[in-house]
Order: structure tokens, then C-alpha cells, then sequence
């Protein structure tokens, strides 16, 4: 089954050991909200650690999602879970891996405040060469 819908909340990734095999596990949560007339949000589980790195998440993104629903009970009451096999764009394409622009090995993400920028963006003139009559 598939559903449309933009990414509106990732959850806090969970995890823990499961009691009974022993093994290790990990839920990744998100809310998409459906681009229909009348739009349902929707809660969706990424269950194990291979399917959530093959599949990151990006609020605000338009996505189609391949799921699975499972229901199951417990001391007479039964639980419904709508867990994601595939996430894809709303273009076609998966969503990227690793961000398209990591910092090295070692280093942090951070803006030296004592390196000037290679261009002022605030100077109309500055950096295409060409010479504007904008006031501003």
C-alpha cells in the first residue's frame, strides 16, 4: 500500500532490547499529513536500523511511502501499526543517504567568526562582477 503526504514531525528515534530474542531494535516515527481535499495526518513507524539509514527523513518534504499495516493484540485489546518499507520523494527519487554537504571527519559545522567571507552579500557590486543602479 502507498500513501502521499508532506512530512510535517520526525519523532525521537527509539530503541532498546527486545525480551523475548535478546536483539536489539530500532523505531524511527514520523507524521506526514496527506495532500487530499480533506488532509489526515498520518503516524508511520520505520522499524530497524537498516530500513531507517536506507530512508532519512526531511520535514517538509513531499513523499510517497510504501507500508505495511499490522495489527496485533494484547490482553484483549488490539494495536494497529502502519510500518514504512520504502520512502521515496514526491519527484521519483530516494531521499539522500548521508546530507549533501558534510563537514570532514573531526571537524564541526561551524562558522569561524575571525574568517571573512570571499564575498560581501551585502554589497549589490560584489561578486558577479556587474554593476547594478539599485539604491540599495
Amino acid at each position: 500500500m502507498e500513501v502521499v503526504g508532506k512530512i510535517i514531525q520526525i519523532l525521537p528515534k527509539q530503541s532498546g532490547i527486545g525480551s523475548t530474542s535478546g536483539k536489539a531494535w530500532e523505531l524511527q516515527g514520523f507524521v506526514i499529513e496527506t495532500l487530499d481535499q480533506y488532509p489526515r495526518k498520518v503516524y508511520i513507524e520505520l522499524f530497524g536500523e537498516q530500513r531507517i539509514k536506507d530512508n532519512p527523513l526531511d520535514i517538509d518534504h513531499v513523499v510517497t511511502v510504501s507500508y505495511d499495516l499490522e495489527s496485533r493484540e494484547f490482553n484483549g485489546r488490539w494495536y494497529t501499526s502502519v510500518r514504512a518499507w520504502k520512502v521515496v520523494n514526491g519527484d521519483g527519487t530516494q531521499q539522500p543517504a548521508q546530507p549533501a554537504a558534510a563537514a570532514p571527519a573531526g571537524q564541526d559545522n561551524v562558522i569561524n567568526p575571525n574568517q571573512a567571507p570571499a564575498v560581501d552579500p551585502f554589497d549589490p557590486n560584489a561578486g558577479d562582477g556587474e554593476q547594478t543602479d539599485l539604491p540599495f
